[in-house]
């Protein structure tokens, strides 16, 4: 049985993309067996609505916005999860990041 790991998910805009991989990356994670870097992309629509107090990096506060992003997904050792998930919170373009995090289960013996 292999260690236990994670799946981390998260979306944003084009230009947040290359710093936010880069930076999870450097933190750990991406590695499947010999392979490093590995990650999964597909284009989609975020939405939202800023309330009061917010500061969007994208549109404004007080109406719904629409707009292109992307979703990435990575696997995740989960000794590195603090700092895989620090580094992207760090790095990503958001005040409020949209991520999720999966534990992956072992396939039966």
């Amino acid at each position: 049985m292999g260690a236990a790991r994670y799946k981390l998910v998260w979306f944003v805009p084009e230009e947040g993309l290359d710093a936010t991989r880069e930076a999870v990356f450097a933190a750990g994670a991406g590695r499947i067996g010999f392979y490093e870097r590995c990650s999964f992309i597909s284009e989609g629509t975020g939405t939202f609505y800023g309330g009061m107090g917010t500061s969007p990096a994208i549109g404004e506060a007080g109406r719904e916005e629409r707009f292109p992003e992307y979703r990435v997904e990575v696997v995740v050792p989960a000794a590195a999860v603090k700092a895989v998930v620090d580094a992207l919170l760090d790095a990503h373009p958001y005040e409020e990041v949209a991520y999720d995090l999966y534990a992956l289960e072992e396939p039966p013996a």
